[in-house]
């Protein structure tokens, strides 16, 4: 059974080149770096699409308008602006 699975991929020169610089400052190599670029990018997304499920679920719920929202972000932000002397 294999473990496996083979990808190929198409990268622009620089970025080949920076992925190449990194794999060798870590001693690692180029499939191990995707790998792990995969797993954070996977993770990210995964946890990205929970956020939005839950925000649109309180407001299926009544708990949350786009209105109300927009409003608690601008109040938020007003209360960290810093005060003129």
């Amino acid at each position: 059974m294999r473990t496996t699975d083979t990808v190929t991929i198409s990268l622009p020169a620089e970025l080949a080149d920076e992925v190449d610089r990194i794999a060798l400052q870590e001693g690692r190599t180029r499939s191990e770096l995707f790998r792990e670029a995969f797993r954070q990018y996977a993770d990210r997304r995964r946890r990205w699409n929970q956020l939005f499920a839950y925000g649109e679920a309180r407001a299926a719920a009544g708990h949350l308008t786009e209105e109300r929202l927009t409003s608690a972000v601008g109040a938020r932000r007003r209360s960290r602006r810093p005060t003129a002397h």
